[in-house]
């Protein structure tokens, strides 16, 4: 059975040449798209079987992306969401995922890079590309000596204060912390999780259950 997607973007060129893309791929159907929040609510409520995955663009002039992400999550839990955008700064990144999204692609993401996160999000349930994390070196001489590294608690406590849109100051602050300190604890982890952005360090830490993302932290 193919994966079915939907997509939701504005941009009405962009999302029909999307679908067109999506329905090449021998284990994607696109299935639904609208082009903001609203209508893809209506659409939804219409239909006896939705998507399993929808594509959610971040900046729409009706009822935004990270507005309609949480609607979603709240009132169709079982859709799985995937954020796409131009913008690929951690502060959206995060608002997004703590929205209800288990992936972050970019719009300029390649066919072949779309088509794998598409199936990994069906399986796995989250896709972490973070093509902007990739250091192959680092990877090669850390992965075999820290990859089961332990978390301490004052690194859990950091992780998460660091998946709100808290800066990496005003996290230092709330923990009574010097900033270098803070750096160590992101450093740390950075080389325990194999990631080399927040986002990537957020992302594996909720792949590995450290923390649990929920709207108790206010998204701008």
């Amino acid at each position: 059975m193919k994966v079915t997607v939907g997509i939701v973007d504005d941009d009405k060129l962009f999302t029909r040449s999307l679908c067109a893309l999506i329905d090449t791929f021998p284990s994607c159907e696109a299935t639904l798209y609208a082009l903001n929040g609203d209508e893809l609510l209506r659409k939804l409520e219409l239909t006896t079987t939705p998507p399993e995955i929808l594509l959610v663009d971040v900046n729409m002039k009706v009822m935004g992306g990270v507005a309609t992400a949480f609607a979603i999550s709240q009132k169709y839990p079982i859709i799985k969401m995937a954020a796409l955008s131009m913008k690929d700064d951690d502060t959206t990144i995060i608002s997004m995922i703590k929205a209800g999204c288990c992936a972050y692609l970019v719009k300029d993401i390649s066919p072949e890079e779309l088509e794998r996160a598409l199936l990994e999000i069906s399986t796995k349930g989250h896709y972490n590309g973070d093509r902007y994390n990739v250091n192959s070196r680092r990877l090669i001489t850390q992965e075999q000596h820290l990859s089961e590294s332990k978390v301490t608690d004052r690194e859990q406590q950091f992780l998460h204060l660091a998946s709100s849109d808290k800066t990496y100051k005003h996290i230092a602050a709330e923990m009574h912390l010097s900033e270098r300190t803070i750096d160590g604890y992101r450093e740390s982890l950075f080389a325990k999780f194999n990631v080399q952005s927040r986002v990537g360090m957020v992302l594996e830490a909720l792949r590995r259950e450290l923390i649990h993302l929920s709207q108790d932290t206010t998204i701008h």
